[in-house]
């Protein structure tokens, strides 16, 4: 098999969806995140670029290989 490795990317969820509008807490349960400090890797596409850059308030990235 010669599949190439995906980029992935590390996002970290680091503030509380408390107070915060629906679509955000939605978007956070979009990526797998509901509960502080919870990481999950993920396949580094333009759509969860996209739910990133929503809620970058509420979670940090770190790029990994």
């Amino acid at each position: 098999m010669n599949a190439k490795a995906k980029a992935t990317i590390r996002v970290t969820q680091t503030g509380s969806p408390i107070g915060r509008k629906k679509d955000q807490r939605q978007t956070l349960i979009g990526l797998g995140l509901n509960k502080m400090n919870k990481t999950r890797e993920l396949e580094d596409t333009p759509s969860v670029r996209g739910m990133i850059d929503k809620v970058r308030h509420l979670i940090s990235v770190e790029e990994s290989a």
